[in-house]
C-alpha cells in the first residue's frame, strides 16, 4: 500500500518509536497511515538510542509512563514478541571527590520510589566494575532495576501491530503541505496525498517545523545532539554483566553493548533538526573523564555516531490535542526517554484519541496530564 489518495482515520507523521508505538496501539481499532520522511523508519533518534530504561533522573510523567511500560516489555503479548524485550543491566551512579552531596540528592529523590536503590561501598562497586580506579570516586549508589532494552524488537513489534491492523507505513514521504478543510486534513508529500480527520505530530526533531507547516501552536522544541562511540572492552575483562556507569554530574557514561562498551560524553548541545554527527572534541572529553575514574584502556573508536534528543522548554513531554488546530495531536518531546516510556505513552495517547483505556495507576505514580498537554504553551 502507498497511502496515496486514500482516506484514513489517523495519519501519523514520524516513524520513530513515538509514532510507531502510537500507530501500533491505534491500528486494532482505526485505519492508520504512518508517513516517514527518511528512507527507513527509526533512522534518527530511535535508531541511535542508548537502549537502557532507567527510572531515576526522569521527570514525573516519564517515570509514571516508564512504570506502565516495563511490565509490557517484560512479558509482551505473543503477537508482539516471542521473548522478553528487557534484560538485566543495572545503573551505577558515582561521585568523584567534591561531588559527594550528589549521592545524597540522588538517594533522597529516588529511594522512596525505587526501593531497590542502595548506596555501595567502593569495594562492592569495584566488584561490579573491576576497572574502577581506587579513590577516583568516593561514593556510589546502585539501581539494580535498570534494564537493557531490545529496541529493534520493540520497533518490529509495533510495526507488526500496525500492519496486522491494516495500517500502512510509507517511508521516503516528507510532508510538503497540510490543508485542513471540511473537518479533515489533506496531507501531501512528493509521491502522493492522503486524508484523515486526525493528524498526529510524532516528527521528533522536526516536530516544531511540522507544527508550523500545519498551522498548529508554535512550541519551541529543541533537538540536542548526543554523541557516542563503541570501544573495545578492557583487556582481560568480560563486560557483559557490568552496570551502566554514570557520575552524578552526568558528564559521561559507559555501558556494555554487544560484548563491547558504549562510551558517551552525555553531551546535550542544541542543534537544528538534521542527520547529526559526533564532534571529535566531545568524544575526546568522554575518554578523558571516563579514564579518570576507570582503566578502560581506550586506544581507538570502533564506531562513532550522534543522535538528537528533543526537549520542550520545560523538559516535559508534549502529549495531547493542539489548543488552536482541531484534530491535530502532539506526541513529541520525549528527550531520550521514548523507548522506556513507549507502551505507556502509546496507551495513554490512544485513549485520548478514543481507542482503548489509559494505563491504570498513572496518577499514583505522579502522572499529571496538565504537565504534558500542549495547551500549557498556548
Amino acid at each position: 500500500m502507498s497511502g496515496d489518495g486514500e482516506h484514513w482515520d489517523v495519519i501519523v507523521v514520524g516513524a520513530g518509536i513515538a509514532g510507531l508505538s502510537l500507530a501500533g496501539e491505534l491500528a486494532a481499532s482505526a485505519r492508520v497511515l504512518v508517513l516517514e520522511r527518511e528512507a527507513q523508519s527509526a533512522y534518527h533518534a530511535s535508531g541511535r538510542s542508548a537502549a537502557v530504561s532507567v527510572e531515576p533522573f526522569s521527570t514525573d510523567p516519564v517515570y509514571a509512563l516508564t512504570r506502565a511500560t516495563t511490565p509490557f516489555l517484560e512479558r509482551p503479548p505473543p503477537d508482539f514478541s516471542e521473548h522478553s524485550l528487557v534484560s538485566p543491566r543495572g545503573f551505577l551512579v558515582l561521585a568523584r571527590p567534591g561531588e559527594e552531596a550528589g549521592i545524597d540528592r540522588f538517594l533522597g529523590a529516588w529511594s522512596a520510589r525505587c526501593p531497590a536503590i542502595r548506596e555501595l561501598g567502593e569495594a562492592e562497586a569495584r566488584q561490579r566494575v573491576p576497572v574502577l580506579r581506587p579513590g577516583a570516586a568516593v561514593r556510589f549508589a546502585l539501581d539494580p532495576a535498570a534494564v537493557a532494552l531490545d529496541t529493534h524488537g520493540m520497533l518490529q513489534g509495533w510495526t507488526r501491530r500496525l500492519r496486522a491492523g491494516g495500517g500502512c507505513l510509507v517511508t521516503g514521504a516528507e510532508v510538503t503541505s497540510v490543508l485542513r478543510r471540511d473537518g479533515r486534513f489533506e496531507v501531501r508529500w512528493q509521491q502522493g496525498a492522503a486524508r484523515a480527520p486526525v493528524l498526529v505530530n510524532a516528527a521528533g526533531a522536526w516536530a516544531s517545523a511540522f507544527a508550523a507547516l500545519a498551522g498548529a501552536t508554535a512550541i519551541r522544541l529543541v533537538p540536542h545532539r548526543r554523541s557516542a562511540a563503541i570501544i573495545a572492552p578492557p583487556a582481560g575483562h568480560d563486560v557483559s554483566g557490568w552496570p551502566m556507569v554514570v557520575p552524578v554530574a552526568e558528564d559521561f557514561y559507559f555501558k556494555p553493548e554487544g560484548g563491547r562498551l558504549m562510551l558517551s560524553p552525555a553531551d546535550q548541545t542544541p542543534s537544528e533538526p538534521m542527520d547529526a554527527w559526533p564532534e571529535d572534541l566531545d568524544l575526546a572529553a568522554a575518554v578523558e573523564r571516563a579514564e579518570a575514574v576507570a582503566e578502560l584502556g581506550v586506544r581507538r573508536f570502533e564506531s562513532t555516531w550522534a543522535g538528537l534528543r528533543t526537549f520542550a522548554p520545560d523538559r516535559q513531554l508534549v502529549l495531547g490535542w493542539d489548543p488552536i488546530l482541531p484534530g491535530f495531536y502532539w506526541c513529541a518531546g520525549q528527550g531520550g526517554a521514548g523507548f522506556q516510556s513507549s507502551a505507556g505513552a502509546a496507551r495513554w495517547c490512544a485513549a485520548e484519541l478514543g481507542v482503548g483505556a489509559a494505563p491504570a495507576g498513572l496518577e499514583d505514580d505522579g502522572f499529571d496530564a496538565a504537565r504534558v498537554r500542549p495547551d500549557r504553551f498556548a
